[in-house]
């Protein structure tokens, strides 16, 4: 459920939803639920592979922030609101803006922008919380992605994948379909360590070689792009587990 406002100019008089993002006291002693911004702009950059008879519009940013955490930062939740509304009226003053407040269960688990993202019925976000077919409803043969619970079966059996390797193979599922450089995957994989101790690109693929020979006979759901990097090809024999605080792909 979302409380939503319209933040065209702040009026002295509010109603229940547009109370829901007005600045609050920095020091707020209890955790509210998390906050979404939705800005729409009347020129985004195109995306390959549109459905046909659509055309961009605007777009969506889903920011993932309790009251508690942006009392932290000094800030309020209407504040980043506002904040954020006037960085676009000074980029584009033409475009249209609205935000809308995220209402998520007390103690909901997983990523604040991932629940953001379901509390504000997000379809991608929707869809990968359908639940899913039972065990014994599942073919013995094949390769399961169980991305909630971090684990990989093959043919009904678990692989012995270590934890980088399923790093890798759950960044490229997140990404179906997409090529991922090797040089996205060395910052991803291994951000915040220095220099010196981020791997080679090479090591991207002594990782990938490795992850392959697990696979077995499955090995070309990562597909090598030549002189690029990587992607994951889903095959109808593969079957990816979501859960509750999946981590979100990247935005394009």
């Amino acid at each position: 459920m979302s409380i939503s406002a319209v933040l065209d100019r702040p009026a002295p008089s509010t109603t229940a939803a547009a109370a829901a993002v007005r600045p609050q006291p920095v020091r707020r002693p209890v955790a509210q639920p998390a906050a979404a911004a939705a800005v729409a702009t009347p020129a985004a950059p195109a995306r390959p592979a549109l459905p046909a008879g659509t055309a961009p519009r605007g777009f969506a940013l889903y920011v993932g922030i309790d009251e508690a955490k942006a009392a932290e930062a000094g800030v309020s939740l209407g504040t980043l609101v506002e904040a954020l509304r006037r960085t676009l009226s000074e980029l584009a003053p033409a475009a249209e803006t609205y935000a809308t407040v995220a209402l998520a269960p007390a103690g909901a688990g997983g990523r604040d922008v991932d629940v953001v993202r379901l509390a504000l019925h997000e379809p991608s976000a929707v869809a990968r919380t359908k639940e899913e077919p039972a065990e014994e409803d599942r073919a013995p043969r094949g390769v399961v992605v169980d991305i909630s619970r971090k684990r990989v079966l093959i043919d009904g059996e678990s692989a012995a994948f270590t934890f980088k390797e399923f790093e890798l193979l759950q960044y490229l599922v997140l990404r179906e379909g997409r090529t991922i450089e090797r040089t996205e995957l060395v910052s991803s994989l291994w951000e915040g360590t220095t220099d010196d101790e981020a791997p080679g690109e090479r090591t991207i693929d002594v990782h990938v070689r490795r992850l392959r020979a697990k696979l077995g006979i499955y090995e070309d759901i990562v597909r090598t792009v030549r002189g690029v990097g990587y992607r994951f090809d889903r095959h109808a024999d593969v079957s990816i587990r979501y859960g509750h605080g999946t981590p979100s792909p990247d935005r394009f």
